[in-house]
């Protein structure tokens, strides 16, 4: 028989317990907001893959919100305004979606997160 007793006891199970529920809803809140950011991302990508040769800024961002319902990222998040275009020093555009997710968490604590992508485009865009 063994002298000596081994394992965890009932108040270290629930303290590894609490520890584990922690992080487990933390990830519960946090892991939708980045599947969201894959979607942008995606629908980033087809945008810049299609061609926008001849489109204006209005036409883009009317088709990259179209491709992001298709990707369930919700309409409150990302408004018109976050899409830009800029014009690099090579003469080429990039398309840019910059924005802020508030995510609330326990009582007064919130998770600000900031999502910033860049693509660059292919052809001319009417500015």
């Amino acid at each position: 028989m063994k002298t000596k007793q081994s394992g965890v006891t009932l108040i270290g199970f629930l303290m590894i317990l609490l520890v584990v529920g922690f992080f487990g809803y933390m990830a519960m809140k946090l892991v939708p907001a980045y599947t969201e950011y894959g979607g942008v991302v995606k629908a980033m990508s087809g945008i810049a893959s299609s061609g926008t040769s001849g489109q204006s800024l209005d036409e883009i961002r009317r088709e990259l919100l179209r491709r992001m319902d298709f990707q369930y990222v919700n309409d409150a998040t990302i408004k018109p305004t976050d899409i830009t275009i800029s014009r690099n020093n090579g003469g080429t555009n990039s398309l840019n979606v910059s924005y802020d997710k508030d995510i609330p968490f326990l009582y007064n604590i919130d998770f600000l997160l900031h999502f910033q992508k860049s693509v660059p485009l292919q052809g001319n865009v009417n500015q």
